[in-house]
């Protein structure tokens, strides 16, 4: 069989030996299959061509589609490793000023700006007496301060795991720091029965870092760790 000269020797070997080279790639196959477009006349209608870029419009979907669940998957395995790391520093203390002083690494291992641990109070009592060192890590504040924030003044029922944008009206919580706070994560922390709740509130910069349409189960399982390694110094 005569076969046409067109095609040097060395390339027609290459095709013959791995043809996958020609068929995975798309600019090719286009050039391919428009080589005899001019040949048609003006009333043909070419559904071969049509037919290749719907196809191609579809594995460009599904390659973008793909992309992005390869990206969801690390950053959720990514997500994954920081809280099971955070987890393992609030375990090791063996007193409560140890557990506080390690607060400032564990917002350093989830890579949030600011973290409070809020402890509401009995009428009365203040945080007049609470040790310099723990001050920018734990704030003491009145009785219903958790519910009221995490709700942010509105009529909502309890969640354990807000997120959101914002910017906190007062320096009840972060201090000084409330001025530059754009996005913050509140945990619910529960302490048993008889006890006053408490709350985690990581704090971030960065106004994208906590939004409203993220999951929150990796900060719920943080959260619940995180309340059981408080009550052991609750008593």
């Amino acid at each position: 069989m005569n076969r046409s000269a067109g095609i040097a020797d060395e390339i027609r070997e290459m095709i013959i030996a791995d043809p996958e080279v020609i068929l995975d790639d798309r600019e090719v196959m286009r050039a391919l299959a428009e080589a005899d477009h001019g040949t048609f006349g003006p009333d043909v209608v070419d559904l071969r061509g049509i037919a290749l870029e719907r196809l191609e419009t579809r594995l460009a979907r599904l390659e973008d589609t793909h992309r992005s669940v390869i990206a969801a998957a690390y950053e959720n395995l990514a997500g994954t490793n920081l809280i099971h790391r955070a987890v393992l520093r609030i375990l090791e203390p063996t007193t409560f000023s140890g557990f506080l002083e390690e607060l400032e690494e564990v917002a350093e291992i989830l890579r949030v700006d600011q973290l409070r641990l809020v402890l509401e109070t009995a009428q009365g009592e203040d945080g007049e007496g609470l040790p310099e060192q723990f001050a920018a890590v734990l704030a003491p504040l009145p009785r219903g301060t958790v519910d009221s924030y995490m709700a942010n003044g509105r009529d909502l029922p309890a969640r354990p795991v807000v997120l959101r944008q914002f910017r906190p009206e007062n320096d009840d919580i972060y201090g000084d720091a409330s001025d530059w706070i754009r996005s913050e994560a509140l945990l619910r922390l529960d302490f048993g029965p008889g006890r006053l709740p408490g709350m985690l509130a990581l704090g971030s910069e960065d106004p994208h870092q906590f939004r409203p349409t993220q999951g929150t189960d990796l900060l719920a399982f943080f959260g619940s760790a995180f309340e059981r390694a408080m009550r052991r110094w609750l008593g």
